[in-house]
């Protein structure tokens, strides 16, 4: 009989896909979150998974054979407290994973600031593309598959590799868990002002993940980022390609806006991808993805063709809707740099129409206002912004923002920020809306007053 685990923490991507993996792994699965909604709780009840609401001492499973804890739940928690008091078993994601799943798989993990869901969503579907259906656990849906998590039919395993910490006991990176054969290193810049004092920490972190690689192994790392490479200064026992200007990997672009290239191999040309992607992110998130499928014997002629049939992750600039020749985006960009480069990637595509930007300052670092001196700059391209901003707020968007001069309209409510935007569009207008979370459903919002 396979053992039970009840997942403290369980609607979120990560321990969602946890859950979906261990049901298919056959494992018998519950658990308890502080809310469960949709589309999360339908997949899991899907899975027959048992969820129970709020965090309260009564719902944890006992007769568990272990309480694998989410990196939400915290001390003082009632539920935390409660696994701790009464001596359960319990475990972190990562490690459960790490030790129930991918000990014997060959573990391809791409790290990074920024490209990383995207990135393995292009590993995973060459991987699968190319009949090798992999496992993969991934910090979003990619379109090809509809689910963020599966284990898989072959040794080949596809994760995110997160550096965020893992638990309230284990204060590392998650991705220190995973032990990757492959490990792509996308870039490195200063994030999570909540849990790293500054960028040398993260570097630590990185340098962590790249001690567990083999040497038989392979590191694909981005060569126009000097972060990396003080990153790898500190110690690498493993080959190292770098893809990017002058690496190993290049790209040459066919169209100025990354939706065709070719791709470049110590000086050969392999293939060129023609997709429905645009941006340079992009383009270098693919070379990374082409190198890491190639360490496992996917050739990149192939590769190039499966990433024609490349969908794209839900909630990465996707369409949402057009009313009246308005179209409504939706984009998880929310560090400076992802936002610049995801409307760069809009810009190239609409040349001179107009982009509406608008913006919520949602994560634990952005509200404390780690962020708030290059938001202003990042959304610089951005034909006017509209920023959102509660009153419990701690720092002063116009302020923080005021090289956007008479471009930028904040408003303390969705509402309000709905009526403001309403009120200046025209038809041909393209508006992004970029958050990591749920925005008051602003997306819907817009469309039914386009159509008003």
């Amino acid at each position: 009989m396979h053992q039970h685990i009840h997942i403290l923490g369980i609607c979120g991507t990560f321990m969602g896909g946890i859950a979906a993996i261990a049901r298919e792994a056959g494992y018998s699965v519950s658990g308890v979150d502080a809310n469960v909604y949709p589309p999360m709780s339908t997949q899991l009840e899907s899975l027959g998974i048992k969820l129970s609401e709020g965090y309260t001492a009564d719902n944890i499973q006992r007769d568990a054979d272990v309480q694998v804890v989410g990196n939400a739940m915290s001390r003082g928690n009632p539920v935390t407290e409660a696994v701790l008091n009464e001596g359960l078993s319990y475990t972190s994601g990562p490690q459960w994973l790490s030790e129930q799943v991918l000990q014997h798989k060959w573990v391809l993990a791409v790290a990074g600031t920024h490209g990383k869901t995207t990135t393995s969503s292009m590993l995973a579907w060459i991987l699968e593309w190319a009949g090798m259906s992999p496992g993969f656990l991934i910090g979003g849906v990619p379109g090809n598959f509809e689910v963020s998590a599966r284990l898989g039919g072959s040794d080949f395993f596809v994760i995110e590799a997160d550096e965020y910490d893992t638990a309230f006991f284990d204060k590392r990176s998650k991705f220190v868990h995973y032990r990757p054969r492959t490990l792509v290193l996308n870039n490195l810049e200063f994030d999570h002002a909540d849990i790293f004092d500054d960028l040398d920490a993260i570097k630590r972190q990185f340098h962590h993940v790249i001690r567990t690689v083999p040497e038989s192994g392979l590191l694909i790392s981005n060569a126009d980022e000097s972060n990396l490479d003080d990153t790898l200064q500190q110690g690498a026992w493993t080959p190292v390609q770098r893809f990017g200007a002058d690496g190993n990997w290049q790209a040459e672009l066919i169209n100025g806006d990354g939706s065709a290239f070719s791709v470049i191999f110590e000086n050969e040309k392999q293939g060129e991808v023609h997709w429905d992607t645009i941006g340079q992110h992009n383009v270098s998130n693919a070379l990374a993805a082409i190198a890491a499928a190639r360490h496992v014997g996917v050739r990149p002629a192939d590769s190039v063709k499966a990433l024609a049939e490349f969908k794209g992750v839900k909630r990465r600039m996707e369409l949402k809707g057009e009313v009246n020749g308005i179209r409504v985006y939706d984009d998880f960009a929310h560090h400076p740099t992802a936002i610049e480069t995801t409307l760069a990637g809009l810009r190239s595509k609409v040349g001179t129409e107009k982009i509406l930007a608008v913006f919520e300052p949602r994560s634990n670092s952005l509200r404390a206002g780690a962020h708030s001196e290059g938001l202003g700059e990042s959304l610089a391209a951005a034909d006017a912004v509209f920023v959102l901003a509660p009153e419990d707020l701690n720092w002063s968007v116009p302020e923080a923002m005021q090289n956007l001069g008479d471009k930028l309209t904040t408003a303390p409510t969705v509402e309000a920020l709905v009526d403001r935007i309403a009120a200046v569009w025209q038809p041909d207008d393209h508006v992004l809306v970029m958050s990591n979370g749920g925005f008051g459903g602003i997306h819907q919002q817009l469309l039914e007053r386009a159509g008003g």
